[in-house]
């Protein structure tokens, strides 16, 4: 049997090492550039998912006021009068409408 001394194991150590560090750098390179689910990727879609959920929570909101309003045209005549002349520009038989709008 062939005894390896103790420079010869380190030297092999060493070399084991670096071909680890340069695998690991490697394979880190590949996931960060490369793969289809890569960090940056990752993180854009992190960001498009932050984006939604702001958006989401803003139409909730926004269906909230809607109901709220729907439900004061239900029940009160004059806010739905109020509402059909502000929006719709409706008018009663003998009344005129002028439309005044500023520069935009």
């Amino acid at each position: 049997m062939e005894e390896r001394t103790k420079t010869e194991d380190r030297k092999i150590t060493k070399k084991v090492r670096i071909e680890m560090i340069i695998t690991s750098v490697l394979f880190l390179l590949w996931l960060s550039f490369f793969d289809s689910d890569n960090f940056i990727k990752h993180r854009e879609d992190h960001n498009k998912l932050d984006q939604l959920t702001e958006q989401k929570n803003y139409l909730k909101q926004k269906i909230k006021a809607d109901r709220q309003k729907i439900e004061e045209l239900k029940t009160d005549k004059d806010n739905l009068e109020k509402f059909a002349r502000e929006e719709f520009f409706m008018k009663k038989e003998n009344e005129d409408i002028f439309i005044i709008r500023g520069k935009e």
